[in-house]
Order: C-alpha cells, then sequence, then structure tokens
C-alpha cells in the first residue's frame, strides 16, 4: 500500500482537497482520497510531495509517426505550408531513425504523465513501439483521398493498416474536410471498427478551409495543384467545412473533432446538435506553431462542450507533454481554473477513448497514475 500525501490532489470527480491523502494499492489502484483531518500524519509510511496530485494524462490527439521531424518544419507559416513541408520530408529518413524518434516519444510522453493516447497513423511503423509501451494506445488509422473515384481502393489500404497493427486497438478515420471524398466518408462511417466505432478528424484548423468550401477560393487550391490533384469536379457547399461534411456521418458515431481553431458559434451548434458523443480536441502548442493562433476557448466553454488535450507530433510541437498544453491555455486564458483543464487532460479524454472506467480520476477501483505538479518548477513528475 502507499500513501501520497499533497499541498492538493485533485480528484475530478470531485472539489480539489487541501493536504489530502491518496491511498494505492501496491499495483496503483485507488483504495480511498482521505481529507485532510480523515488521516494520521503519525502514520508510517507516508510520501509528502510538494504541488498538487492529478490522474495520469491523456494525449486524446497525436502523431507518433512524425516524431523524426522535430525541429525539420518551418513555424507560423500556415497550414497549407505545413503539410507541404511534412509530406515532403516524411519519407527521407531511414527507418532505424523513425523508430529510434517515436521510441524517444513515447518515453517523453510517459515521463511527461500521459498514461493514454489517441495515436494518428498512416501505417503500422509504431507497432513496435507501442507493444512495447506503458501507455495505451488507440490508434486512428487515417484515410486521405480527395477524388471520389479513389475511394475504395483508399479504404482498402487502410483496413490492411488496421490489421497489421493488431492486436493493438485501432479504428479507421478521416483526415479532414479538404483530403476525404463524400465517398470515402461514407466507407469510413460504414466501416467503423475498435472501441465503439472511434472517429476523429482535423477540424477547421485554417480559415482556407472554410473558405474552400464555402467559395471555392484559397490556398487549398495551391495545395491540390502541388500534389497534382484535379479538382475541377469540386462545387462549393456555402456551407462551413463543419456544416458540410458532418452530415456524411452518424449521429450515433462517437467522435473526435481536433484544433477547431476556426470554429464559429454557429458551428459549435450545429455539431452539437447532430451528435450524441462528441468532443473537441484542443492542441494549442500546434496552433501556435502552425497558424500563431488559438481557438476560441472561451466560446468552446461558454458552449458547454467536453473538451479534451491533445500535442498533435513533434513535427509542429517541441514537446509531447499535456502539462505543457495546460501553460499554453493557461498563458492566454488565465481565468480557466485549474481544475477544469485537469478534467479535460484527464477524464475527458479517458471517456472518448472508452478508458474511463480505470483512467481518468481518483476514483476507488481505478488505476490511472499519479502525476505531481511542481508549482516552483512549472512541470510535471510522474509518480506512479
Amino acid at each position: 500500500m502507499r500513501k501520497l500525501v499533497a499541498d492538493c490532489i485533485y480528484p475530478i470527480t470531485s472539489e480539489p482537497i487541501f493536504n489530502g491523502m491518496l491511498v494505492l494499492s501496491d499495483t496503483g489502484v485507488v483504495l480511498s482520497v482521505l481529507k485532510e483531518d480523515e488521516w494520521d500524519r503519525n502514520e508510517l509510511g507516508i510520501e509528502y510531495f510538494a504541488g498538487s496530485l492529478c490522474p495520469g494524462f491523456v494525449n486524446a490527439h497525436c502523431h507518433l509517426e512524425l516524431s523524426h521531424l522535430r525541429g525539420h518544419v518551418a513555424k507560423s507559416r500556415g497550414l497549407v505550408s505545413f503539410i507541404k513541408q511534412v509530406q515532403s520530408l516524411r519519407n527521407g529518413f531511414e527507418l532505424e531513425v523513425i523508430l529510434d524518434a517515436m521510441q524517444r516519444a513515447d518515453k517523453m510522453m510517459y515521463d511527461a504523465g500521459i498514461v493514454a493516447v489517441g495515436d494518428v497513423v498512416n501505417s503500422a511503423v509504431s507497432r513496435a513501439v507501442k507493444l512495447t509501451s506503458s501507455i495505451y494506445y488507440h490508434s486512428f488509422v487515417e484515410l486521405f483521398g480527395f477524388l471520389p473515384e479513389r475511394a475504395q481502393a483508399i479504404f482498402d489500404v487502410g483496413v490492411e493498416v488496421g490489421q497489421a497493427l493488431s492486436p493493438l486497438s485501432y479504428s479507421m478515420t478521416a483526415h479532414a474536410p479538404y483530403s476525404v471524398s463524400e465517398e470515402l466518408f461514407n466507407l469510413i462511417n460504414n466501416g467503423l471498427n475498435g472501441i465503439d466505432g472511434l472517429l476523429s478528424i482535423h477540424n477547421q484548423e485554417t480559415a482556407q478551409e472554410n473558405l474552400f468550401f464555402q467559395n471555392r477560393e484559397g490556398d487549398f487550391l495551391n495545395l491540390y495543384d502541388f500534389f497534382g490533384i484535379d479538382v475541377s469536379f469540386f462545387k462549393a457547399s456555402g456551407k462551413s467545412s463543419l456544416q458540410t461534411y458532418l452530415p456524411y456521418l452518424s449521429s450515433s458515431t462517437k467522435l473526435l473533432l481536433v484544433h477547431n481553431t476556426f470554429t464559429s458559434n454557429e458551428d459549435i451548434s450545429f455539431a452539437e446538435r447532430a451528435f450524441d458523443q462528441l468532443f473537441w480536441a484542443l492542441c494549442p502548442k500546434a496552433n501556435l506553431y502552425i497558424e500563431n493562433r488559438l481557438p476560441d476557448i472561451d466560446l468552446l466553454r461558454a458552449s458547454k462542450v467536453k473538451l479534451v488535450l491533445g500535442t498533435d507530433s513533434l513535427a509542429s510541437n517541441g514537446t509531447l507533454s499535456i502539462w505543457d498544453e495546460i501553460v499554453a491555455i493557461r498563458n492566454a486564458y488565465a481565468h480557466v481554473p485549474l481544475s477544469e483543464l485537469l478534467c479535460w487532460a484527464t477524464l475527458n479524454g479517458a471517456d472518448f477513448l472508452g478508458l474511463s472506467n480505470r483512467l481518468g480520476s481518483f476514483d476507488g477501483g481505478k488505476q490511472p497514475g499519479v502525476v505531481c505538479i511542481q508549482w516552483d518548477e512549472r512541470c510535471v513528475k510522474r509518480i506512479i
């Protein structure tokens, strides 16, 4: 048994407890959380921590495969430039370099207190790292294909990637509305597999995305030219990207919308009406790296949507630390309570991945891991 005492304990599903004690089994299962007057300072075996204790973090959106691109992609040039750079660079490395970068990134996340990851993949190259990791991974097999006639062939390749990841948890997913045809959306929607048919999609990361769907204008036309894709068939819907593609998906889909940097109040209302299990991921450091802009977090909070946190990739971020994402949010939105941010970083992410029965809070019987937030160093330390 372990008895952990800290200045503050965040159980997540209840109010913070100051000078409380977290009691765990030897295997890290939560036995109880005691208030200051419910434990004796003369007890043997107490471990004291300066700072606050919270459950292990959930990284709801990551690209482990891109870890070898750390420091190779230029900042603040916008999403279209970022995509061009990534696609031009990602395959120019030896497999050994890619695997080593993923291994180090996995350790980076573990040391930063991350216990579960929603990871976007384009191949099965991360399988070996994930099989030996102490972190739980759900892999989103990401499909690209804006040409309708290519939909079935692309989906079939995605199925092969998913099968190659076995026995790891995975599901098929769409990259983004500007890179997935209606036909491919339909195939993904009808062929969802894995935990509860989880689906994750990059949403409104740039103003250019809405411009393309509303008026068939903007930088994405240049992107299609860059990849040699003829989009003469495409007709603007006159609506935002979100309001254009969400009707392709079943309302029962457990859906994660990622980034949401240019999402309007009307878009939020539209999406929340359309889906029963909808989650919104914030990846603030990546947003600043690529577009030098953050989502309107106050708007999302006012709409009472279920928020989660992600790191995106090392191609767009210097670290894979959920705490660093929290710090980035607090730098711009200092009024958001830490208890609320920690709920996004733990329980909400666990809920999306279908893991809230064992991760995300200090409720009895869970085995969520323990992180110590050390305020004086502005960092976190993994305890369990």
